[in-house]
């Protein structure tokens, strides 16, 4: 069972791409959470879950970060939500997949986990977001992971080692990296069970 691998956390794969580094002046502008499933023995994604969000008001976006991330936010085909309104939702699916598991609570995934974590917090925070689904300090990250795994921390060549396709043109959307990294994550962790 998913719950005895992992202390009974439901690890969940969390990416957001935002208007900057500081997770109390920026905005998350993206958030995509990658469900995990447990099938034959394995680690398999489950359901991709996104949500583009509109910025919080009074927060800071820094306009390196919106050439990087290549993001319109007036694009009409752009359909943003609230910032709570998106949370809520996901915090949601996320309790209703840790039920199905059995799971205790959900523990996040993530490639630089440390800076999604720290963003999902000051934004619970923004709304006074009592029940938040992830243990408040420990972490997964593919980073560390990875160079167990490849020598390589940087999430292309991580795939690269891994033979796992990676399109540098859909680079950088939350749903895109929250499903790359949810494949690197699987691999490692049924590969080194494999060997276990």
């Amino acid at each position: 069972m998913l719950k005895d691998r992992f202390r009974k956390f439901l690890p969940v794969v969390v990416d957001l791409e935002t208007g900057g580094f500081d997770a109390v002046k920026n905005p998350i502008l993206e958030i995509a959470i990658q469900l995990i499933d447990f099938e034959d023995d394995k680690l398999t994604l489950g359901q991709l879950h996104r949500h583009h969000i509109k910025p919080f008001e009074g927060l800071e976006i820094n306009q390196d970060s919106i050439d990087f991330l290549n993001l319109d936010l007036n694009h009409p085909l752009r359909v943003a939500v609230d910032e709570k309104v998106a949370l809520l939702d996901l915090f949601k699916i996320i309790n209703k997949h840790k039920n199905l598991y059995e799971c205790s609570r959900a523990i996040l995934v993530g490639h630089n986990a440390f800076f999604d974590h720290s963003f999902l917090l000051a934004a619970c925070q923004r709304h006074g977001i009592k029940k938040f689904p992830f243990h408040p300090f420990s972490l997964i990250d593919t980073v560390s992971l990875g160079v167990l795994a490849t020598q390589q921390t940087v999430l292309a060549r991580i795939c690269k080692e891994l033979e796992i396709d990676y399109d540098n043109d859909q680079a950088h959307s939350a749903a895109y990296d929250a499903k790359v990294t949810a494949e690197v994550f699987c691999r490692i962790v049924n590969e080194f069970d494999k060997k276990a």
